[in-house]
């Protein structure tokens, strides 16, 4: 795996906290990512956050899409709306596709890997990926990294690398038993 690999990073793993900060820890230098999002995605992760009670009737929302475009000013991708009509996987996350084809991306990271079936993601050298079968990938192949970005969440949190687990846990379960019984 390359240091600077683009990885399309759909809004249903933006909104997951806890996956997300890995991925975003894992993107810091020496990074085993490079994140991409659109700005469709970013509107789709703002339109998600404030439909959450928690996340209502507060900065946080703002704050979050803030430092995403501020940290990550090379994440953005545009001008792919063009293509968007060809596009044959789901039609809500046509958008997601169409902007990894224009970023010449080869991985989407998604909850919803239903939603970009291997036939129509192929045809643009594209695949999609859950985010527990990308972390285990990298995990694999650089778990020295993957092990300092969760002590580092740990430390920032305060919390122990067992209790980041645990709540990775909920979202990627076989990840974190892999790492736990390390």
């Amino acid at each position: 795996m390359q240091a600077d690999y683009p990885v399309l990073l759909d809004a249903c793993v933006l909104v997951n906290q806890p996956v997300v900060d890995l991925l975003l820890r894992l993107s810091e230098e020496p990074r085993l990512l490079l994140p991409k999002w659109s700005d469709l995605i970013l509107v789709e992760v703002e339109r998600t956050l404030f439909s959450w009670k928690h996340w209502q009737q507060n900065q946080m929302v703002a704050k979050f899409i803030n430092v995403l475009r501020s940290e990550f000013p090379e994440a953005l991708l545009t001008s792919y709306e063009d293509l968007i009509p060809l596009m044959e996987n789901n039609e809500k996350d046509r958008h997601v596709l169409a902007a990894a084809v224009k970023g010449k991306i080869e991985l989407i990271v998604t909850f919803n890997v239903k939603d970009f079936p291997p036939k129509s993601c192929e045809k643009w050298g594209v695949e999609a990926k859950h985010p527990q079968d990308y972390l285990i990938t990298m995990f694999l192949l650089k778990p020295n990294r993957v092990i300092q970005s969760l002590d580092a969440i740990a430390k920032y949190r305060k919390e122990s690398r067992e209790d980041i687990l645990l709540r990775l846990g909920k979202h990627v379960p076989k990840f974190s038993s892999m790492i736990l019984g390390v």
